[in-house]
C-alpha cells in the first residue's frame, strides 16, 4: 500500500479534497494524511500556510504501515515545506514529491494506491491527472488524443501489448448518460484488482489499462460507445463478470442517454460536412450582420475542404519515420507560404496571417501528429487529421471567442496535408466579376486573401463578431453577414442581395431591390466636412485600432478620430507593453491628424477579450464583470502607465488628444478617471455611455467629465439584456430599439444642458438613416468606419435641423424597432 500525504495552504480545502477522493474508492483501508494550515488564531480563524514539521509528521505516521509515501502540494511556499520535511523526518519509507495538480492528483493518486499501484505508478497517475480532465474538456476519442502531460496515453499514445491469447475478453457498452468518468473510471480500478485488465474503445480507439484512471478517463468513452475488456490472471474470469455487471449496471447512475454539452459541442463539429437543404428563390435568411453595407451579386460556394484521410490504412514499422518527416517538412513549408503572404499583407490581414503561420510552426501539433505515427502507424496526412480534430474540439468545448478560432486549426490542417499529398489548397476562387462568396466558414488565409479580389459580399454559417471573416470584412468594407443557418444550401449562381447591418441575406430579390442595393454600395466620396443643409456643423470622424487604419481614415477625409481602441497594443501579450512602447503606438495615431480631434478610448479588455495580465483565469459572466475601467480596481498601474503613455504622445504630436474610459457606470468612477488623466497631464477627458446607468446619469457624468461618448453595441447589449456575440439574439442588439434611442435621448439632452460635447462611435453612427434621428436626440459628432463617411455626410447634408428633431421625436414615442424605423423614414423622407 501507498501512502499519501496532501499539503494544503487551507485546511478546509485539505479536507475537502481528501473526501472527494475517498468518494472514488470503497472500504476504509487508504493511508491517507492530510497536512494542511498553519495552525490557527486566537479566536480560532484558521492561518494559511504550511508547516514542514506537520508534513514530516505524516510521512512518519504512514511509515509504519506503507511502502512508500507519494506528497502532493497545493502551490507555493507548500512546496518549500515538503522538501524540508524530507530533511526533517525520522523514517526512511521511499517518498516522491509529485508536480501534479492537487485535487485532480489527490483523487487519481488514491484510486491507483487502492488499486495497488507502486510508488512509480502512483506518482505517475498523479502527475498525469490534469490530462485527464484536459482529455474530457477536448472530448477525445479515435480522432486524436488530448495533451495530457508527459505520461499519459495522449502523449505516449501506449497501444499496450497486442491481445494475448490466453485472455479473457468480453466486449460491453457504456450505458451510463455521462460515460466513462471519473467515478466510473474509480469502480473499473478498484473491481479490476487481481488481474491485468485493459479497455479498449472500438472499433479501433485508443487502449488503456485498467488501473490507471488517467488513461481511462482519456479514453473519451460516451454513452453508447462499445468498450473491448481484457484481462489475464488468476481471477480474470471473475474480474470480467464483475466489470461486465458494472457496465450494464450503468455504474449505479442509471442507463438513459443524456445530451451532455460535450455531445452537443461533438455535434455541432460534425455538422459542419453534413448536407444542407436547398433555399428556395425569394426566401430571406437571418444571421448577424458584422460589417454593414448592402450589395447585390451572384452566389460563389466555397470549395469543399480536402477530403478525411483513410483512417483504416496502416503504415508498416520501417516506413514510420519517412512519414513523420514527411509531417516535419509539410509544416515547415505552409509556415514558409503564409510568411510570405504575411509579408505582402497589412493591418488586420498581416495579423491573422501571421497567427496562422505559428499555428502551423506549432511543435506540439507536430509532435501529437509524429507520434501517432510512430505508435499507431497512421499514415503522415491521417495523424495531422486527427490531432487537428482534438485541438478543433478543444477550443469547440471552451465556447466563445475561442469556438471562433476552430477555423484557424482547420485551415492550417487542411494545408498541411494538401502539402503531404501534393494536392492543390481548397481556397477562395478566382472570378472575373463581382461575387458573393458563401461558406460554413472562412480561414483566417481565406478571408485575408480576399484583399484586391473579386469578392463583394461574405455570408458564412459559423463565425460571430470577433471571427477573421468579421474583422477582415470590416477592414475591406465589405458587406458580411454570418451565423447564418442554412446559408450552403443556397444555389450557386443565385443571385442574392446582402444587408451586413440588418443581418438578412435575401435569395433572388426583385430587380428593384437590387437596384436600390447597388445605388447604396457605391463608395460616396467625403469633402472632410460634415453639416446638415441649414449648415450646422456635425463632425463626422473616424473609428481606427492603430496607425494603419489612421493612415485609412486621414486618406478617407475623416474630420478626426472619434474612437481610438488601444487594445491593439496590449493583444497577443503574456505582460503589458512599457511606456515607452506605448508612446511609439500611439504616436503612430496621432501623426496621421495634426492639428486635429483624436479621442483615445483607454484599455477595454475583458469579456470577449480578456488579457492574461488584465483580467481573471475564468469570470462566471465576464461580459458583467471586470472589463474596461474597472481592471483599474485590481491593476491601478496599468490604467496610470496608458495615461502617462499618451500624455508624452500627445506632447511629441500635434494632434488635439483627448481621452475616454470604457464601461463607466456610476459618477465616482467618472470622477475618479478625469482626476488621474489630469494629473498625467491630458486635459480633454470624457466618459463611455455603454450602460443604462451611465446614460441615465449623463447630466450628473457632465458635471466631471469634458464630454460623453455613446458606444451603441454595449449599450444595447446592457439595455437588452442580450450578448451581442449571440446571433441568434441580433433582432434585440439593435440601436434602433426605442429603449436604447430613449437612453441615447438622455444623453444629447445633458449635452444640450451644458452645452458640451456628446458622440457615438459605434455601429450605429455609420447608418444613413439612423445619423439624422441621433442629430435630433442631442448628438454632435459621428464616428465610423472611413468607408461610410460619404454616405452619412450625404443623408445629413439632405436633411435640416427641424427635420432631424421631429424624427427624433418620432423614434422615442415608437414602441418597437420597426416602428422607429418606419417612424423616422416617414419624417425624413428615405
Amino acid at each position: 500500500m501507498i501512502g499519501i500525504v496532501a499539503v494544503s495552504h487551507s485546511a478546509r480545502l485539505g479536507e475537502a479534497a481528501l473526501e472527494l477522493a475517498l468518494q472514488m474508492v470503497q472500504g476504509d483501508g487508504m493511508r491517507v494524511r492530510v497536512a494542511a494550515g498553519a495552525g490557527a488564531e486566537p479566536d480560532g480563524t484558521p492561518i494559511l500556510g504550511t508547516d514542514a514539521v506537520a508534513v514530516a509528521a505524516a510521512i512518519d505516521e504512514l511509515a509504519a504501515e506503507c511502502d512508500g509515501v507519494l506528497v502532493l502540494m497545493d502551490l507555493g511556499s507548500a512546496v518549500l515545506s515538503a522538501e524540508l520535511a524530507l530533511e526533517l523526518r525520522m523514517s526512511d519509507v521511499p517518498v516522491r514529491l509529485a508536480p501534479a495538480p492537487f485535487v485532480e492528483g489527490l483523487l487519481a493518486a488514491v484510486v491507483s494506491s487502492a488499486a495497488g499501484g507502486s510508488l512509480e505508478v502512483v506518482a505517475q497517475e498523479a502527475s498525469a491527472a490534469l490530462g485527464a480532465k484536459t482529455g474530457q474538456l477536448a472530448d477525445a476519442d479515435e480522432g486524436g488524443q488530448a495533451d495530457s502531460g508527459p505520461v499519459s496515453d495522449a502523449r505516449s499514445l501506449d497501444e499496450g501489448p497486442s491481445l494475448r491469447s490466453d485472455a479473457v475478453v468480453r466486449t460491453v457498452t457504456v450505458r451510463n448518460p455521462l460515460g466513462i468518468h471519473a467515478r466510473p473510471a474509480a469502480l473499473i480500478a478498484e473491481t479490476s484488482a487481481g488481474a491485468d485488465v485493459r479497455l479498449r474503445k472500438l472499433p479501433d480507439g485508443p487502449d488503456a489499462a485498467a488501473a490507471s484512471l488517467s488513461r481511462m478517463l482519456i479514453l473519451g468513452a460516451r454513452h453508447g460507445d462499445e468498450i473491448e475488456l481484457s484481462a489475464t490472471g488468476a481471477d480474470a474470469e471473475g474480474v470480467v463478470a464483475r466489470l461486465v455487471a458494472l457496465f450494464a449496471d450503468g455504474f449505479g447512475e442509471g442507463t438513459e442517454a443524456a445530451d451532455t454539452p460535450v455531445a452537443a459541442v461533438t455535434r455541432s463539429v460534425e455538422t459542419q460536412t453534413q448536407a444542407r437543404s436547398p433555399v428556395a428563390p425569394g426566401t430571406v435568411l437571418r444571421g448577424r450582420g458584422v460589417s454593414g453595407g448592402r450589395i447585390a451579386a451572384p452566389v460563389v460556394l466555397l470549395a469543399a475542404p480536402l477530403e478525411e484521410p483513410d483512417a483504416s490504412a496502416v503504415v508498416a514499422p520501417d516506413d514510420r519515420e519517412s512519414e513523420v518527416s514527411a509531417i516535419e517538412w509539410a509544416a515547415v513549408a505552409v509556415a514558409d507560404q503564409l510568411r510570405a503572404r504575411t509579408s505582402s499583407a497589412t493591418g488586420e490581414a498581416r495579423a491573422i496571417l501571421d497567427a496562422s503561420r505559428l499555428l502551423a510552426s506549432d511543435p506540439e501539433l507536430v509532435a501529437e501528429a509524429s507520434a501517432l505515427v510512430r505508435k499507431r502507424g497512421r499514415t503522415a496526412a491521417r495523424a495531422v487529421w486527427e490531432t487537428a480534430v482534438t485541438h478543433e474540439r478543444g477550443l469547440a468545448a471552451l465556447g466563445g471567442r475561442a469556438a471562433e478560432r476552430a477555423a484557424d486549426i482547420r485551415d492550417v490542417r487542411d494545408r498541411i496535408i494538401a502539402e503531404i499529398l501534393e494536392v492543390d489548397m481548397p481556397g477562395v476562387p478566382e472570378r472575373d466579376e463581382p461575387f458573393v462568396l458563401v461558406a460554413a466558414d472562412l480561414a483566417p488565409a481565406d478571408t485575408a486573401a480576399l484583399d484586391g479580389g473579386n469578392c463583394v459580399g461574405l455570408v458564412t454559417e459559423q463565425g460571430g463578431p470577433t471571427s477573421h471573416t468579421a474583422i477582415i470584412a470590416r477592414s475591406l468594407g465589405i458587406p458580411a453577414v454570418v451565423g447564418l443557418a442554412g446559408a450552403t444550401g443556397i444555389a450557386a449562381g443565385a443571385t442574392v442581395l446582402v444587408d451586413g447591418d440588418r443581418g438578412t441575406v435575401e435569395v433572388e430579390p426583385a430587380a428593384s431591390r437590387i437596384q436600390a442595393a447597388e445605388a447604396a454600395s457605391v463608395v460616396v466620396p467625403f469633402d472632410g466636412e460634415g453639416a446638415l443643409s441649414d449648415g450646422r456643423r456635425i463632425h463626422l470622424l473616424a473609428n481606427v485600432g492603430g496607425a494603419a487604419d489612421a493612415v485609412t481614415a486621414a486618406a478617407a477625409s475623416a474630420e478626426g478620430v472619434g474612437l481610438f481602441r488601444t487594445e491593439f497594443c496590449f493583444l497577443d501579450r503574456v505582460d503589458a507593453p512599457s511606456v515607452d512602447e506605448q508612446v511609439e503606438a500611439y504616436r503612430g495615431v496621432l501623426a496621421a491628424f495634426p492639428g486635429r480631434r483624436v479621442v483615445v478610448r483607454t484599455l477595454d479588455a475583458g469579456s470577449d477579450k480578456p488579457l492574461p495580465f488584465a483580467n481573471a483565469d475564468h469570470e462566471d459572466n465576464p461580459a458583467l464583470g471586470v472589463r474596461g475601467l474597472r481592471i483599474a480596481r485590481r491593476s491601478p498601474t496599468l490604467l496610470d502607465d496608458q495615461l502617462r503613455a499618451l500624455a508624452l504622445a500627445a506632447d511629441a504630436e500635434s494632434a488635439l488628444v483627448e481621452v475616454m474610459a470604457p464601461m463607466v457606470a456610476t459618477v465616482d468612477e467618472a470622477r475618479d478617471f478625469t482626476e488621474r488623466a489630469r494629473a498625467a497631464g491630458l486635459l480633454t477627458v470624457g466618459v463611455m455611455i455603454e450602460t443604462p446607468s451611465a446614460a441615465l446619469l449623463a447630466s450628473e457624468m457632465l458635471e466631471v467629465v469634458d464630454f460623453v461618448s455613446i458606444g451603441t453595441n454595449d449599450l444595447a447589449q446592457y439595455t437588452l439584456a442580450a450578448d451581442r456575440l449571440l446571433g441568434e439574439l441580433g433582432d434585440l442588439n439593435d440601436p434602433w430599439q426605442p429603449a436604447v434611442l430613449r437612453l441615447i435621448g438622455a444623453a444629447g439632452a445633458a449635452g444640450r444642458r451644458w452645452e458640451l460635447p456628446v458622440g457615438v462611435c459605434g455601429e450605429a453612427a455609420a447608418d444613413p438613416t439612423l445619423a439624422p434621428v441621433l442629430v435630433g436626440l442631442g448628438v454632435t459628432s459621428l464616428s465610423m468606419t472611413p468607408r461610410a463617411l460619404g454616405r452619412v455626410a450625404a443623408a445629413l447634408g439632405a436633411v435640416t435641423e427641424a427635420q432631424c428633431l421631429s424624427a427624433a421625436e418620432a423614434v422615442l414615442t415608437s414602441a418597437t424597432a420597426v416602428d422607429a424605423r418606419a417612424a423616422a423614414s416617414a419624417v425624413l423622407g428615405f
